[in-house]
């Protein structure tokens, strides 16, 4: 099956379906919506359309009192050799298509550098249109304490208390921040999410032009403003381009896609950006998204910034255009998922259980260990994105004038050497590539 990368007005209606490759034998969610019955039908379903089927466990649902610790039970656990399943997962559709159709969450809007498990306690980020970014909390503010636990403490434990169960929710932070510190009350809320915060013209040295745009997710409400940006860089003169997706866990293929037809532009229309490969019960299913003819130039280099947050969807667009194009690698390794889900809904629950594995034009997939940093540079979580007080911004930008990796330093090298934290969420956070 071929696929080529849409825009949909239809998308919140499309996510309540199974997008298994299109197919007629697309699966359908549970007749009886008891434990009982959800059970037996995720039983069924895994053992037909899970990647890992005929390897994974396959329990009677007897003994298991809730859906969840019966998913776990049926996820593939992995050998000596081969690591298990960490990715397969399942949510409330309403949250599901609140994120992926509407472009929406629910949250405070603040992203820490908590999975590093080291001090300081940054702010790595803030969502735009959040009640953190409303405050004034912007990436390098250090975090004292959130609702009184220390950040000592805090860098221990989860930081699931980032994460709100419902609108209202409040929190208190104290940050020392540019101005002094601060103790700050932040409300949940459902808000729009900015996946194109950042988009620049950067000029180099030597004068020359270089296009930089930070991607958060990869979905529908992306596609409009990665045009517009890539567009405007072409019209600037940038011949070069810098996609910063160090903290994007994935999201839409067809998405990816589309922000790879752009950075390659009229070069190749009709090349094999990723394939899709099903378990061996369904290879109907199997599809092929395609480059789409876009205008203008490819860009001469592709600069890629990564870390072990950049991941699924994220990791196609380096593995994708590595045939065709100069892909540079800069930060630390990447998560390393090359499987992605066609979510199913059932009684109330979307689920994303590990259908596929991608490859790119080459045959090549397995970069399950991360793909590692070209060159590999610490994330300093300081400096807004794009500037040079950021050191992932400063590293490409260096390599792009003399055409080399800047030394890497301690923590850069061992950052980049670090076993990827494969799974690990963190509040807010997805990791995932949805077929569509």
């Amino acid at each position: 099956m071929l696929k080529r990368a849409t825009g949909t007005a239809t998308l919140a209606a499309a996510l309540l379906l199974a997008g298994c490759g299109g197919g007629d034998d697309a699966p359908k969610g549970a007749a009886s919506c008891d434990l009982a019955g959800q059970q037996d039908w995720l039983r069924s379903y895994m053992l037909d359309w899970y990647y890992w089927t005929g390897v994974a466990p396959n329990p009677a649902p007897a003994g298991f009192t809730t859906l969840q610790a019966y998913f776990d039970a049926l996820r593939y656990p992995g050998t000596a050799t081969q690591r298990g399943d960490v990715w397969s997962y399942f949510q409330d559709t309403a949250s599901y298509n609140q994120f992926f159709a509407e472009g929406q969450t629910l949250g405070y809007g603040l992203f820490v550098n908590g999975g590093e498990r080291q001090l300081p306690l940054k702010v790595r980020m803030t969502e735009p249109q959040s009640a953190a970014a409303a405050a004034g909390l912007v990436r390098g503010d250090t975090i004292v304490s959130v609702n009184g636990i220390a950040a000592a403490d805090l860098i221990n434990g989860d930081f699931a208390l980032l994460s709100p169960a419902r609108a209202g929710d409040q929190i208190t932070v104290v940050a020392d921040t540019a101005s002094g510190r601060r103790t700050i009350v932040l409300t949940a809320a459902v808000y729009d999410l900015t996946p194109v915060p950042v988009s620049t013209v950067l000029t180099l040295p030597d004068g020359r032009k270089a296009g930089y745009v930070v991607l958060k997710d990869f979905i529908v409400q992306a596609e409009a403003p990665l045009a517009a940006a890539l567009a405007s860089f072409r019209a600037a003169g940038a011949a070069e381009l810098i996609v910063d997706l160090r903290y994007n866990g994935g999201g839409r293929i067809s998405t990816a896609n589309r922000l790879a037809s752009l950075i390659a532009g009229a070069g190749q229309p009709g090349a094999l950006f990723t394939e899709l490969r099903y378990n061996a019960a369904h290879q109907g299913s199997n599809s092929r998204y395609l480059l789409e003819t876009q205008p203008g130039p490819a860009f001469g280099r592709v600069l890629v910034l990564t870390g072990w947050r950049t991941c699924s969807a994220s990791e196609l667009i380096v593995n994708g255009l590595a045939p065709y194009a100069t892909v540079v690698t800069l930060g630390g390794t990447s998560c390393g998922k090359p499987y992605g889900f066609s979510p199913v809904a059932s009684c109330g629950n979307t689920f994303s259980a590990v259908n596929f594995q991608s490859y790119n034009a080459a045959g090549y997939g397995g970069y399950d260990n991360g793909i590692a940093p070209s060159c590999p540079v610490a994330d300093n979580f300081s400096g807004s994105f794009g500037d040079p007080a950021d050191s992932l911004t400063a590293a490409a930008t260096s390599y792009l004038q003399t055409g080399a990796c800047p030394s890497a330093d301690a923590p850069a090298r061992a950052a980049a050497a670090a076993h990827p934290r494969r799974g690990v969420l963190e509040p807010g956070e997805r990791q995932g590539m949805t077929a569509r």
